[in-house]
C-alpha cells in the first residue's frame, strides 16, 4: 500500500508513489550494472503492457519506465527486496494451476484499466532459457477486450543485441537467491526495453487470439531486428 504522501501528484500528473517505484526500479538496475536503453514511448493512461519474460528482473526494467501493475507468480512476494519492490509496485499475485486464482487476477485487471490504470503481463507464462519466445496464452488478453484499451507489446533484450539473455536467465533448477547473487556478480551490460506500435481495440478482428499473436510477432521481429 502506497503512503500517504504517495498519492500526491507531481506537476506532470505521475503520482509520487510512482515515481519512487520508478526511481526505486532504476536504483536497482544499477545496482545491477544494467544501464536502460529505451526505444519507443510507454502510453499513457489505461493500457495493457506485453513482455518477453527472461527473468525476474523484467518486471524492474519495466517499472523503470513506466508504472504498471504487474501480473506475476504469488512466491514473489515473499522474495527478498524484490517482493517488497513489487507488493509496493501494486503487483496482481496469481496462484498457478488455480482457475479460481485466474479469474481473481482477470476481474482486477479489468478494475484497473477501466478505471484508467495501466497493467503489465508476460503472456508466456513462465521465464524461459532466453533463447526464443514462448507461445502467447491467449486468455490473459481478455481484460483487455474487454476493458477495450490498447495493447502494447514490449521487446526486451539483455547485453548488446540480447547477448546477455542466456546469462540473465535462470538456470536449470536455480532458484532466486542463487540467480540474484549471481547476477551480482555478472558484468555491466545495457538492457534494451523497445516499446512497440501498440494494438489499438478493434484491430485485431480475431479478438484476444489474434492480438496475442500480433503481439507475439511485434516482439519477435523486435528480437531479431
Amino acid at each position: 500500500m502506497a503512503p500517504p504522501f504517495g498519492r500526491l501528484r507531481l506537476a506532470g500528473g505521475e503520482l509520487l508513489h510512482h515515481r519512487m517505484v520508478r526511481w526505486w526500479s532504476g536504483g536497482l538496475l544499477r545496482v545491477f550494472g544494467m544501464r536502460v536503453r529505451r526505444t519507443g514511448t510507454p502510453m499513457p493512461g489505461a493500457v495493457m503492457f506485453v513482455a518477453n519474460h527472461v527473468s525476474w528482473i523484467d518486471i524492474v526494467a519495466l517499472h523503470s519506465q513506466r508504472m504498471m501493475g504487474f501480473v506475476a507468480k504469488r512466491e514473489i512476494a515473499d522474495w527478498p527486496l524484490v517482493g517488497w519492490l513489487a507488493s509496493q509496485a501494486e503487483t496482481i499475485y496469481h496462484q498457478r494451476g488455480s482457475q479460481e486464482s485466474l479469474g481473481g487476477v482477470l476481474h482486477e485487471m479489468l478494475a484497473r484499466l477501466r478505471t484508467g490504470r495501466a497493467v503489465g503481463v508476460f503472456p508466456e507464462g513462465r521465464t524461459r532459457d532466453g533463447r526464443e519466445v514462448g507461445p502467447f496464452h491467449a486468455r490473459i488478453f481478455l481484460a483487455a477486450v474487454e476493458a477495450g484499451v490498447p495493447v502494447q507489446p514490449v521487446a526486451l533484450r539483455y547485453g548488446e543485441g540480447g547477448s546477455g539473455q542466456v546469462a540473465v536467465a535462470f538456470r536449470p533448477r536455480e532458484g532466486f537467491f542463487a540467480n540474484f547473487l549471481r547476477l551480482l556478480g555478472e558484468p555491466s551490460r545495457p538492457v534494451e526495453v523497445a516499446f512497440l506500435e501498440p494494438i489499438q481495440p478493434g484491430e485485431a478482428a480475431g479478438g484476444r487470439r489474434r492480438i496475442a499473436e500480433a503481439a507475439r510477432e511485434r516482439i519477435v521481429a523486435a528480437m531479431t531486428a
